[in-house]
């Protein structure tokens, strides 16, 4: 599957000067190991491929000097194979398995900045977070593979044309064109199985090769699973039990109009101060997206925020279908409550604006009531963002956010067609990747 990732990778590679080791998070069976083997096939002459967890032999050489030369040494002879400054790629996976593995790249940084080595991890965040790591600050460039957006989910089904479209249309939001009819139409229905199927690599494998979206909630669901086999592998017992339940409320958070988290939804009794940790180790590892509320709509957002009031959603909308037992019929059909449908429409506008690098902040006021879904802060300016998950749309609260913080420009993301009242721009829900 093409990533839009490969390109900053290829940049990487072509640095001329002061490169540094690249390390990429990302949460399990997103890709990551794929993408960087597809890296080093395409783009050099070999790469050395090692897997922190399986190859203990391989692990114990970092346990000693952690010289580049010392170790590209014993990689040579162990995979009887020449490390090439400018054609080799070293891969080191799951490195959060060897600490000494995640400190070597500070030597690689500052000692041989010719080799070219990308590690990787399914619980970076989480391990780099614990005071016994010692992470190499300043040493790395640091990249995050995020499940397919919508837009690598049409290409990876042959419907790459129909992506391009988009981008057409979008243009550069101040020249947006209204899409024909019947392309707009064919994006919705792409656009609800995306919702099904969501962005991870090996549900969409499944029904690009059975053209079929009966198995799809199988393999997520092997995906969930290993999501919490995690939490008890990397966790004590008592830990673990508590990440589960903040886990498992994720549904219940957003089956509700006022989707902000509540502890009480985990376990009647449950406190800040007893799942503080929990909601951060899902987080950390990349499973839960946070999204921060702010009291003003000004930049620099981040100066705004309220640190008591957030809203968590699953890092793919295809996992929360999944998780919540939906079945495609019940999508395409638009038989789901009005108030899940919103769910999963906010899940997947929430993991395609974090797949475009934004960080994700939402806007409330108290008198009158009203309620922004999502702030995004774009070359200095601050845009509010309005989720509709159907064609009924209404802007009583981007409007009465506009008095208040007077926004250049304001969208709605909606299922209707490209379009502008003069205040309020009118993007199709499947066109929010453009946003990036």
């Amino acid at each position: 599957m093409e990533r839009n990732i490969m390109q900053e990778l290829i940049a990487w590679k072509n640095l001329t000067k002061d490169r540094m080791p690249l390390l990429l998070y990302g949460v399990r069976q997103v890709g990551k190991t794929y993408i960087l083997r597809e890296f080093g096939d395409r783009y050099f002459k070999n790469s050395i491929y090692v897997n922190f967890e399986r190859m203990q032999m391989v692990a114990d050489y970092f346990k000693g000097e952690l010289s580049p030369d010392r170790i590209i040494r014993l990689l040579e002879e162990y995979f009887s194979q020449k490390v090439v400054p400018g054609e080799t790629l070293l891969i080191f996976d799951e490195i959060q398995a060897c600490e000494r593995a995640l400190t070597s790249l500070k030597y690689f940084c500052e000692e041989a900045p010719e080799y070219h080595v990308a590690a990787a991890g399914s619980l970076l965040g989480v391990a780099i977070n614990r005071e016994s790591y010692s992470f190499p600050v300043g040493k790395v460039i640091i990249k995050t593979l995020y499940p397919l957006r919508f837009d690598e989910f049409l290409t990876a089904l042959g419907q790459g044309h129909l992506a391009s479209l988009i981008r057409e249309h979008f243009g550069d939001m101040t020249e947006m064109t209204e899409m024909p009819e019947a392309a707009h139409r064919e994006l919705l229905l792409w656009y609800d199985r995306y919702l099904f199927i969501g962005g991870m690599p090996a549900a969409i494998k499944e029904y690009q090769e059975r053209e079929s979206l009966v198995n799809v909630p199988e393999v997520q669901s092997l995906i969930l699973n290993a999501y919490t086999a995690d939490m008890a592998k990397y966790t004590s017992n008592s830990e673990s039990t508590k990440i589960r339940n903040a886990f498992q409320s994720l549904p219940a958070q957003l089956a509700k109009e006022n989707k902000k988290f509540q502890y009480k939804l985990i376990r009647k009794g449950a406190t800040a101060g007893l799942f503080g940790d929990s909601i951060a180790w899902l987080i950390f590892s990349g499973i839960a997206l946070s999204c921060e509320r702010v009291t003003r709509g000004e930049n620099p957002l981040i100066a705004f925020r309220d640190v008591s009031a957030f809203k968590l959603y699953l890092s793919d909308v295809g996992l929360l279908s999944a998780f919540t037992g939906i079945m495609p019929e019940d999508i395409i059909r638009n038989s789901l409550s009005e108030v899940y449908r919103g769910a999963l429409t906010e899940n997947y506008v929430a993991q395609t604006l974090t797949a475009c690098g934004f960080h994700l902040y939402y806007w409330t006021s108290d008198a009158p009531v009203a309620e922004v879904d999502f702030l995004i802060q774009k070359n200095g300016k601050i845009i509010p963002v309005e989720v509709k998950s159907g064609e009924h749309v209404n802007a009583r609260s981007l409007k009465h956010f506009q008095k208040l913080a007077q926004p250049e420009k304001m969208i709605r993301l909606s299922r209707k067609n490209f379009g502008s009242d003069g205040t309020v721009w009118a993007v199709p829900l499947y066109a929010a990747f453009c946003l990036g």
